[in-house]
């Protein structure tokens, strides 16, 4: 009805359709042009305030009107641009879903990620060009990103990719668990366990969870490598410090470690020797460098997760230990010592932080990686629920971005510079998304699409822990007296009766 264009064009409903749905009117000679309903708007125009004012309870003919925004014109497995635009008087049908698919560009993947939202017509995205372009999976606290990044996850290692998981909180072990909750017949999937190994950078009565210990090798460091974990940003003082004591000993003997740096610098006579001394034993009581070294061949290999748990790691030195590991294995990769794989960053927001938000020491390696990736069978998964705080750089680079729901201005407007046609109504239904639907942005696919991402088959393990259990008030000291045991009598100990 009305003017039409070869964008968009309006129709009246007469049936069920919502924001959202896929429609079909003819266009020239026998093709079908693919719209999508934008907006719908009821009015009657004769239902009046003159006539609520008098009592009138007869209604009037109602108008239902809706705003559809043109795909395309599908064609031989492409979709172009129709040449004119569709006649006002053409009847509008709903879509059929092999339309769509063929349209949308989702009849060619290979990883099923859940249904089109409104249809039971399967989503799956192209492997290959997700590690190799990168994805980014990017949504406010609990909107379900990391339940949708292991969706993700369980389809690569099904290919028999090889992953490496930065894991900042402990969530990614559990998939080694078949699932046991989820609407499994509806979306065609059955639970089963992965094949995961989680190391920690910690030690094993500090992370029980973990499988083994993870270790870099002590033995003959250099200052560049030293200087780039250490906790604080070293000054020229400090790497010339560090130069000249590496120097010492290896003119002294053939194999040193980081107790003999820490002796040799202890040797200078310069007053910033204390400084670098402190930092270089953070690193040593953290025992990073203790142990047998955990091999990069080690932490990628087809098929199989090496989750590397962050749990009991300090948080500023979570950014070094993900400095040297990512350069380690970069290097690896790029003489092909290492199979190619994906990297996987959790929080992504606190290793590669957008400028003027804070430092980090593995920015500069993620960068590479986003940048060069590609080249070497490197590909890199972003996770993070601040999109405004992350690396502009890194985002930039992944082809698929995939969006739960975000309601920060500030997060909603790096979404906007990000994403190629943003529009007021996608940010609209950015803010809308319920928990478990995510809206897919990709170069694969014609035009952003919803989807209900499908049950995970592994078991979930990011469930955040009850604090207040109805129905189970918990009993309690009386006021100013205290615990007999249990560990706040431990505390009030240590701490004494303040320092909680």
């Amino acid at each position: 009805m009305g003017e039409t264009s070869p964008l968009q064009f309006k129709f009246m409903i007469h049936g069920a359709v919502g924001r959202g749905d896929y429609v079909k009117v003819r266009g020239e000679g026998k093709s079908w042009i693919l719209a999508q309903v934008e907006e719908i708007r009821r009015s009657n125009t004769a239902y009046s305030i003159a006539h609520m004012e008098r009592g009138c309870t007869q209604t009037c003919r109602e108008w239902v009107v809706a705003d559809a925004r043109v795909i395309g014109v599908p064609s031989d497995g492409r979709i172009r641009s129709p040449a004119t635009p569709p006649r006002p008087g053409e009847e509008v049908y709903a879509a059929d879903e092999r339309m769509i698919a063929a349209a949308l560009g989702l009849a060619k993947g290979d990883m099923y990620i859940g249904v089109l939202k409104g249809h039971d017509l399967r989503v799956e995205l192209d492997a290959n060009t997700l590690v190799q372009k990168h994805c980014s999976v990017l949504a406010k606290t609990g909107s379900g990103k990391s339940y949708t990044a292991a969706v993700i996850l369980e389809e690569l290692l099904d290919k028999g990719v090889a992953l490496l998981v930065i894991d900042t909180h402990g969530e990614y072990g559990s998939m080694r668990y078949p699932n046991r909750e989820g609407d499994f017949g509806r979306f065609g999937v059955k639970p089963k366990g992965y094949n995961i190994t989680v190391y920690t950078p910690a030690n094993l009565a500090v992370n029980p969870r973990a499988d083994r210990p993870f270790r870099f090798d002590g033995l003959n460091l250099s200052a560049r490598d030293i200087a780039r974990m250490l906790p604080d940003d070293p000054t020229n003082g400090s790497v010339a410090l560090l130069y000249e004591a590496i120097a010492s000993l290896r003119s002294e003997r053939e194999s040193y470690d980081l107790e003999d740096i820490i002796k040799q610098v202890e040797r200078s006579t310069s007053k910033s020797k204390w400084t670098l001394i402190g930092q270089l034993e953070q690193l040593l009581e953290m025992g990073i460098f203790s142990g047998e070294p955990t091999r990069p061949e080690e932490l990628l290999q087809r098929g199989h997760a090496s989750v590397i748990d962050m749990t009991g790691v300090p948080q500023e030195m979570q950014p070094m230990i993900v400095a040297k590991l990512l350069t380690d294995l970069f290097e690896a990769r790029k003489l092909g010592r290492v199979c190619p794989g994906m990297v996987v960053v959790e929080e992504a927001h606190n290793y590669i932080p957008e400028r003027g938000t804070g430092k980090a020491a593995s920015t500069s390696i993620i960068r590479t990686i986003a940048a060069e990736g590609r080249k070497f069978g490197m590909g890199l998964m972003i996770i993070s629920q601040r999109p405004a705080r992350v690396d502009k750089n890194v985002l930039s680079q992944c082809n698929t971005q995939i969006i739960m729901r975000v309601t920060n201005p500030n997060d909603l407007k790096a979404l906007s510079k990000g994403l190629e046609g943003m529009s007021s109504e996608l940010e609209e239904e950015i803010k809308r998304l319920p928990p478990g639907t995510a809206m897919i942005v990709s170069n694969e696919i014609e035009r952003p699409i919803v989807v209900n991402i499908r049950p995970r088959r592994s078991r979930h393990g990011g469930v955040s822990t009850p604090i207040v259990m109805i129905g189970h008030p918990v009993k309690g000291p009386a006021p100013g007296r205290e615990p007999q045991k249990g560990p706040g009598l431990f505390l009030r100990k240590v701490l004494g009766p303040r320092g909680a």
